[in-house]
């Protein structure tokens, strides 16, 4: 049951606690000052480099690196075989940044498992590293470097890197006494310090900075921290003063002067959320030290060396033997814990113990929140303050007191006491000493359920992961989906079983599971060498889209192929067989696709459009001697220019045809040469285009020019029947209004078209003068149709009583005016009225 025995305050109003998180399981021989040292925040790993070089060992012997959970369990070692390394540090990820004296980073996964390497640049690798620190912003994760000249290195984010020079210092002739990473205004700048200066660099400028209201008496800087949102810096002096105020140095919180004036260790920030107090936490080799913007401060003994850990909500302290977490105890839990305490959560709470003792007193406790109206007020600092408690018991000790308070609330909303429930049993779970990730309620909430799960399936513990959807009900592609996906990742990179067995495992375990894709993790087979195995695992595989560029991508490209066709998907198709032409030779090529007609039929379609001589290579191939035909057709025409090329062309095209016994195709394909050749002449004779154009508009073309005796030899040459050459002459010649022409024409013989066609086109050209000349020479069948045709109503109706057709004299009738044709219409009608009485 937490109680206020172990609170230390720091002025009226504030308390901090230092509570035990592990005892660590770790079994170090050597003492941490003499390893290399980096923990992820969020309660991530820690990671420890046994430095050969700081200590005197036999020159056979290799540093180790090892990394633990916070715990103290180990997750994995290496023995290191690289170069000297100068610092370590954790991304966001949770990746180990190994920096070396050469200026080459290498990263590794939580397993010690190499991942990549990059450089910090040419300047760096000659002047090599002095320091190094690695930072965190929105951006990503970042590494600064001091060279061994004094300069500044860095890159704001390692996973897009632009490495960036900051600006020189001139007077800086030896290493800066303290330095520092600020991130301001989305910009990542340096703060360093040398002797009493203080200097603010970026990658343009130096400025000098002096901190508002500091102590004339400050004396020379020995050390700074920032805080973890980079609001804040502290300074400390070689006269024992620190200074706090924010990063822009535009205003000062605090400053505290201690009697030590050796310098620190380490020093960092530990402010809570939102909280007004603002400390630091200061560490020697035996002492501890919370100093805030008060005269007092809190100051404890350390009985061994000891590692901070500044977090977002507190200070984590790990040595040797235990893992603590220094932090400021939060408002709710200050308002019930607090000695003698009267606010509605600490009566909530005692009046839950009495009730559970049977005692009356419980009542009384009610009834006092509750004539203040504070019984909503008091659940919820329950609730808050059970989220601040790491112990379960003073966790379910809180909970009851807010169930049992709200059980007299008639209108309280639930939410925030089953949210707390389920996060406070998600937070306890991962505590778990097994586990090893002391995420406090607020980091958690930073951090993010989606994060936290991400780091579970990074230190591959699926089944927890998993429980921990299923109690949450988080939907399977975010969830479970998602995790068993990394779960199948990580089976196929076990080289003790065999392909069959690891794919059956894992199709029985994922099955048709929402959101799963396995050519993600055929992808990944494939990386770790177990090819047979990615092509198991695509079996399985619904989507065609995805299975064909992994296939490809093992160089299985007629596997890739067959599948690509088994989809239906043209583009799927066209993507496996262009791949398989640059990746085989052409005969090669050309008999895998014999073998699949429908890849064949597509990869003719694209060289229609896009390769014409492959398509010739292609029919050859085939002794396809139709379509070599008309290829040479399609080459007549798109291709050549010059005439005798054109003719050629479809010469060969003739032959194609004959081979293939397609005669039809060879007749027509000669008349067409034989009319190429006198559409060339008709062009030099005439000095007109005639080139291309059909023999029905040639012979037109002639006609309008005036050339009757050019058009009659074409007319004869190409055996065009009567009646289509008939039709075509008096069409030309009505539409040039060659009208006497056309006269003469109609009585060279006899029209095998009639003449009803002279009626109409003539009144299609608006001459119905001329066409009143064939009207009469029309036979009788159409002699009504003709004279209405030119407006002769009268004749019509002669001809259509002469006929007795009734149909044609109601043809005429509908024709007639009542007011301008009563003859005809009188006539017309007398001629019915007979017809109907015989």
């Amino acid at each position: 049951m937490a109680c206020s025995w172990n609170w230390n305050p720091l002025g009226e109003q504030t308390f901090y606690r230092r509570s035990e998180l592990y005892s660590m399981a770790w079994d170090l021989a050597e003492e941490l000052r003499d390893c290399l040292m980096a923990a992820a925040p969020y309660g991530g790993p820690i990671a420890l480099l046994k430095n050969n070089w700081r200590k005197e060992k036999s020159p056979g012997s290799r540093p180790v690196l090892e990394i633990y959970s916070a715990a103290g369990l180990p997750l994995a070692s290496i023995v290191w075989k690289s170069g000297q390394v100068v610092q370590l540090g954790w991304t966001a990820s949770e990746d180990l940044l190994c920096i070396q004296e050469d200026g080459s980073v290498l990263i590794y996964n939580l397993f010690c498992e190499f991942k990549r390497h990059f450089s910090m640049g040419n300047e760096v690798l000659q002047n090599h590293v002095l320091e190094a620190r690695v930072f965190h912003t929105e951006y990503g994760t970042g590494v600064a470097i001091l060279t061994g000249a004094h300069r500044f290195s860095l890159a704001t984010n390692i996973d897009d890197l632009k490495l960036r020079r900051m600006h020189d210092m001139p007077s800086l002739q030896k290493p800066p006494s303290c330095w520092a990473v600020l991130f301001q205004d989305r910009v990542t700048v340096i703060l360093l310090a040398t002797g009493q200066e203080l200097y603010l660099l970026d990658n343009t400028s130096c400025n000098a900075m002096t901190p508002p209201g500091l102590s004339p008496q400050a004396g020379a800087y020995l050390q700074m921290a920032v805080s973890f949102n980079y609001r804040y810096v502290a300074l400390y002096t070689d006269t024992g003063y620190i200074w706090m105020g924010t990063a822009t140095f535009k205003e000062k919180l605090g400053e505290f002067s201690c009697d030590i004036r050796a310098p620190p260790r380490e020093m960092v920030w530990c402010a809570r959320p939102r909280s007004k107090q603002r400390a630091v936490v200061v560490a020697w080799d035996r002492r501890l030290m919370v100093a805030g913007n008060t005269e007092e401060c809190i100051q404890f003994v350390l009985d061994e060396d000891s590692y901070l850990v500044p977090e977002l909500d507190g200070v984590r302290i790990f040595s040797r033997t235990s893992h603590e977490f220094l932090h400021e105890i939060p408002e709710a839990s200050q308002e019930i814990f607090r000695i003698a305490s009267m606010a509605p959560g600490a009566l909530l709470l005692e009046a839950q113990k009495q009730y559970e003792k049977e005692s009356q007193k419980a009542d009384e406790y009610l009834r006092e929140i509750k004539d203040k109206e504070q019984l909503s007020e008091a659940v919820q600092q329950c609730i808050e303050a059970a989220g601040y408690e790491h112990e379960p018991e003073t966790q379910k000790s809180l909970l009851r007191a807010a169930s049992f308070g709200k059980c007299f609330l008639d209108r309280f909303s639930p939410e925030s006491f089953v949210r707390m429930c389920q996060d406070l049993r998600v937070l306890n779970a991962i505590r778990d000493y097994q586990i090893g990730i002391p995420l406090t309620f607020a980091q958690y909430k930073q951090l993010t359920i989606e994060v936290l799960l991400d780091r579970l399936v990074l230190r591959r513990l699926y089944p927890l992961a998993i429980k921990i959807c299923e109690y949450l009900r988080l939907s399977e592609i975010q969830g479970v989906s998602r995790i068993l996906a990394h779960w199948a990742c990580y089976k196929v990179q076990q080289k003790d079983k065999s392909d069959e067995e690891v794919a059956q495992a894992i199709n029985q375990k994922l099955g048709d599971t929402p959101g799963i894709s396995y050519s993600e993790i055929a992808g990944r087979a494939y990386e770790c060498g177990r090819t047979e195995l990615a092509i198991k695992l695509l079996e399985y595989e619904p989507r065609s889209g995805e299975q064909v560029p992994l296939l490809l991508k093992m160089k299985r490209s007629k596997l890739a192929l067959s599948k690509a066709i088994e989809s239906g998907d043209t583009d799927l198709v066209y993507t496996v067989v262009l791949h398989l032409k640059n990746e085989l030779n052409r005969g090669n090529f050309f008999m895998t696709l014999q073998n699949q007609p429908v890849a064949l039929s597509l990869y003719r379609q694209f060289c229609k459009h896009q390769e014409r001589e492959t398509l010739k290579d292609l029919y050859n191939q085939d002794d396809n001697h139709q379509e070599l035909g008309n290829f040479h057709v399609h080459t007549s025409y798109a291709s050549e220019k010059r005439i005798e090329g054109r003719v050629a062309a479809l010469q060969n095209a003739v032959d194609e045809y004959y081979k293939a016994k397609n005669e039809f195709a060879a007749k027509a394909t000669e008349d067409q040469i034989k009319l190429l050749r006198i559409q060339h002449r008709l062009q030099e004779d005439l000095d007109k285009p005639y080139l291309d154009c059909s023999l029905h508009d040639t012979i037109s073309h002639l006609i309008l020019d005036g050339k009757h005796k050019r058009a009659e030899q074409l007319y004869r040459e190409f055996k065009i029947p009567d009646k289509r050459f008939w039709w075509l002459k008096i069409s030309s010649l009505a539409e040039c209004g060659d009208w006497e022409e056309m006269e003469k024409f109609s009585k060279s013989k006899k029209s095998p078209i009639g003449y009803l066609p002279f009626v109409e086109i003539c009144v299609k050209y608006h001459n119905r003068h001329e066409a009143k000349k064939y009207a009469a020479r029309v036979v009788p069948e159409q002699k009504v149709k003709a004279f209405i045709l030119v407006g002769d109503l009268d004749q019509a109706a002669d001809a259509a009583i002469e006929h007795k057709s009734e149909s044609e004299m109601s043809l005429v009738l509908a024709k007639c005016s009542p007011a301008i044709d009563a003859t005809v219409v009188e006539k017309l009608n007398r001629a019915r009225a007979q017809i109907l009485k015989k």
